[in-house]
């Protein structure tokens, strides 16, 4: 840290000597319009501005003779060449809209234009991101984008969640080159599996509300479009490494041949990322690979093959274990003198010293894809991509032979630390496990297994565009997708026992399994390597297909768009069931939605937008489709499509020198659905796990939105943004229980019910009208400067602000009553506060090579600060729990050099 301090105070000296000052402004060639944010470059260097607000340009070079590189997202590169002869000011440079060329995927990627597609979007380009990612995780650089919040979670390593406009992580829709990312079963994302993302984005936007996407079934929140590097056209490289606190270390390297005279082109990317992470015992080893191959056919035809992923394990704190204020306090004597908000409940050691964790993850989920892109002539192309993504691993979970044993594996109970296997200096005894299961007559009272979840994906998205009468674009498309998920939990350690019994055999329904009911099935003696508690395949399959119609003449463009989609659900179960009722009933939804919009350019300076949306779409598989896809084939009868309504209008003003974006939105949402989980306890003690199917649940969102950015001196960047929300759940919504195995609960006493129908189960109904949205701050700003010392040193402060976040709502065991009513009431808002970042840089000559020094420091002041919590039973901040303090100061530097 004190060298990067002492480097960047010594470079303020060192002046860039440029011999020609190149001018020019970069507009639209179909529109005229100028394009904000557009990268101009030095051919073959690092050396390169960015657009101001009205397209314009002012890059330095050494050169009398030099190649300027221009490119924008959702157009075509081009190169400028500039001779000693000609005029420093380059006049007007026009580039087209995206077509197929090498290194192009945007014509699938959906990607909107500023002041021409309607909606509200920002873009982020893979300079800023380096610039301010540091040791953050990927999600954590939208964080100053209006409507989005992003927080680390529990602290593990690519734990960290995304919301847009209070809409969690499963109606926020990511799409890589155009290919959506969700989970299909449960619709959100684990950003572990991509923890190496941020290496090969190109460029990435995000779209609030409905979107330009083009595909079947769009999110409701909005959507976040990355566009990966796919294959460079230049040859060249970068070599680059990095160490942090907290042990962090990353070594990175890319290289590209360029493409060849035969038209082939080849690029690869590798890294490695380490570390004993933030929070106590969440060690992490991350892998990070990246490859792309294309082929110019001909001038009508590419093809390229496309791979990447990021094969990870990492410890984890779990979800469950955040404590309340109070308990975060009780912990203080456990750290000896550090933060207390680093400790981890599960983090502890066997009988041996060996290192033991009941939260632990490791998974492997690459993508690969083939695209074809055809040029059919000047004015029709047809972009094709099959791809397929296989995911490997799994997650620890503690079994118990009694529901009371089995809560024992968790660090804590409704935010009240478990103290029954802790040592004094707070580490989880594992090694007093191997105590209990001595003693035992019954085999292994506390044992653990890993939950495998593997899934073979598919799909084919197809994309035609075609120019009608030089105004009309017309887009359409058909969207297969098809996913298997393997979903199984194998023992894997026995504590030192000669068997495990699986209590959840001994409650199957005789109904369901041919053995249920038998000494043989419900308590055969387990070993490594058996399966426990659940072993099915769920299965999703869904077919769609959408158009679009977009008009651009002068001032104005608008589209229409629409799509149409069948989801079909079924699971087929091993454990629970005998082979002639394996298979479940397939359910199957019709999906459609329709969407159109309007950007009209008043002047140069002034342009309005407005789109309206309505979408109907097919509810989840877990917990949507089906009362409880872990251990039942029984369908939800209750279950129907989720209906979302949004409409939003916006506003923009532009100088030269400034950019500001104003929007309003509203959307309604109804027939969700959701599941909340929760402890049921004992004497304070966790004896089981539980979770309640909401059916039925409303909600409304609504809010405004402000971005800013400005360059009122040539060497001074500023940028803002404030977001209001106003997010609140909006009817009476009903709800089933079921144990943490997926059994439906009955009673107050979390006795199992003989039967699976809704009638058997504990309902509740909660009027949950007027009360405010949790997990996401409604209100939110930020604020950043970036100052250019020289054309080689530069220096970057950031300031955010989050206010009105509210403790996520829950249930908890004392609802466990058939059929009971509750009101629930206004959650605890969390304290605000504010964080401030700061990062630098200072690029030189290596050589024959370039070099760029740069550090980053996150929450620069230390600040504490309350991320997210669930709501407890006074609605105050004594009750709150599951509560997860943010990071305090963390930093990193380094070394990058390029080829």
């Amino acid at each position: 840290m004190k060298q990067f301090v002492l480097l960047t105070l010594l470079a303020i000296s060192l002046p860039g000597l440029a011999q020609r000052n190149l001018k020019g402004k970069i507009v639209d060639a179909d529109t005229n319009e100028p394009l904000i944010g557009a990268a101009v470059m030095i051919d073959g260097t690092t050396n390169g501005v960015i657009t101001g607000f009205d397209g314009s340009f002012n890059l330095d070079t050494d050169a009398k003779t030099t190649t300027l590189l221009l490119k924008y997202i959702g157009y075509k590169d081009k190169t400028h060449k500039v001779s000693e002869n000609d005029a420093d000011n380059l006049g007007t440079i026009r580039i087209a809209p995206d077509a197929i060329g090498l290194g192009e995927v945007s014509v699938t990627a959906s990607v909107g234009v500023t002041r021409k597609t309607p909606i509200a979007m920002s873009t982020l380009t893979p300079k800023l991101i380096e610039e301010k990612l540091g040791t953050q995780e990927f999600p954590e650089i939208f964080k100053s984008t209006p409507g989005v919040w992003a927080t680390k979670g529990p602290g593990g390593y690519g734990d960290s969640k995304i919301n847009m406009r209070g809409f969690q992580s499963a109606n926020v829709a990511v799409l890589i080159n155009g290919v959506p990312m969700n989970d299909m079963e449960w619709g959100g994302l684990y950003w572990s599996n991509w923890a190496g993302l941020s290496d090969v984005i190109r460029t990435t936007q995000t779209q609030r509300g409905v979107g330009a996407s083009k595909v079947s079934a769009p999110s409701v929140g909005g959507s976040i479009n990355i566009v990966t590097t796919t294959t460079e056209a230049k040859k060249g490289g970068a070599i680059s490494y990095g160490v942090g606190s907290d042990g962090y270390n990353k070594m990175l390297f890319n290289v590209s041949t360029g493409l060849n005279e035969n038209g082939w082109a080849l690029t690869l990317l590798g890294a490695k990322t380490w570390g004993e992470g933030y929070v106590q015992g969440t060690e992490f080893l991350s892998y990070n690979y990246f490859a792309s191959i294309a082929k110019i056919i001909n001038d009508r035809h590419q093809i390229s093959l496309t791979a990447f992923g990021s094969p990870q394990e990492h410890y984890q704190r779990s979800s469950y274990d955040g404590l309340t204020i109070e308990g975060w306090q009780q912990v203080k004597n456990y750290m000896k003198g550090d933060n207390p908000y680093k400790y981890n409940p599960t983090y502890g050691f066997g009988l041996h010293g060996e290192r033991k964790t009941s939260s632990y993850n490791q998974y492997h989920k690459p993508q690969i894809s083939i695209n074809h892109q055809w040029q059919i002539n000047d004015k029709s192309s047809l972009s094709t991509a099959l791809y397929t993504s296989i995911g490997r691993g799994s997650g620890y979970s503690g079994q118990g032979a009694t529901s009371t044993y089995s809560g024992y594996w968790y660090g804590s109970s409704n935010g009240v630390l478990n103290t029954t296997f802790r040592n004094s200096d707070g580490t989880f005894a594992y090694d007093q496990i191997y105590h209990l299961n001595a003693a035992s007559q019954t085999g292994s009272l506390m044992a653990m297994s890993k939950s495998i979840n593997a899934h073979n994906w598919y799909g084919l998205l197809s994309t035609y565009n075609t120019t009608v009468a030089d105004y009309f674009d017309i887009t359409a498309g058909i969207d297969m997708r098809y996913n298997k998920g393997q979903h199984t939990n194998e023992l894997i350690d026995l504590y030192g026992a000669d068997y495990y019994i699986d209590r959840y055999r001994a409650s199957v329904s005789s109904a369901n399994h041919a053995q249920a009911g038998t000494d043989e099935f419900n308590y055969k003696k387990l070993q490594v390597g058996d399966v426990v508690y659940r072993d099915y395949d769920g299965y999703v399959m869904q077919e769609g297909g959408f158009g679009q119609v977009e008009y651009n003449r002068g001032k104005i463009s608008a589209f229409a768009a629409g799509s149409l989609s069948n989801t079909s659900y079924w699971r087929y179960d091993r454990f629970y069931y005998d082979k002639d009722n394996a298979k479940s009933e397939t359910l199957s939804f019709i999906g459609y939605t329709a969407k159109g919009g309007a950007n009209y350019n008043l002047t140069d300076h002034h342009n309005v937008f407005a789109n309206v949306g309505y979408i109907s779409r097919a509810p989840f598989f877990s917990g949507g489709a089906f009362l409880s896809s872990t251990v039942s084939n029984a369908t939800n009868p209750d279950a129907v499509n989720e209906k979302i309504f949004s409409v939003e209008a916006g506003y923009g003003f532009r100088t030269s020198w400034m950019d500001i974006k104003l929007n309003a939105y509203r959307t309604e949402w109804r027939d969700k659905s959701m599941t909340k989980s929760f402890d049921i306890s004992e004497n304070g003690i966790v004896i089981d796990r539980a979770s309640v199917n909401m059916t039925g649940v409303n909600a409304l969102h609504q809010g405004i939105e402000v971005e800013l950015a400005s360059q009122p001196l040539k060497w001074l960047e500023l940028t803002a943004m404030f977001s209001y929300g106003d997010w609140t759940w909006n009817n009476n919504a009903t709800g089933y229980f079921y144990n943490n195995g997926g059994q439906p609960l009955a009673d107050t006493k979390g006795t199992i019910a003989s039967g699976i129908q809704a009638a058997d189960h504990a309902s509740i109904k909660l009027n949950m009208k007027g009360v405010e949205v949790g997990g996401s701050a409604q209100t939110t700003a930020a604020a950043g400067a970036k100052i250019k010392f020289t054309k080689d040193l530069r220096m970057g402060i950031d300031y955010n602000f989050a206010a009105r976040n509210y403790a996520d709502w829950s249930v908890s065991s004392s609802d466990l009553v058939g059929n009971a009513e509750k009101t629930y009431v206004t959650p605890w808002k969390i304290p605000s506060f504010s964080t401030v970042d700061m990062n630098a840089s200072y690029s030189f000559d290596l050589g024959s090579t370039r070099a760029t020094f740069s550090g980053n420091v996150e929450n620069l002041l230390n600040q504490e600060y309350i991320a997210e919590a669930y709501d407890g039973g006074t609605h105050n901040w004594d009750s709150a729990y599951r509560v997860f303090y943010g990071f305090g100061r963390t930093y990193s530097v380094r070394l990058k050099v390029s080829f």
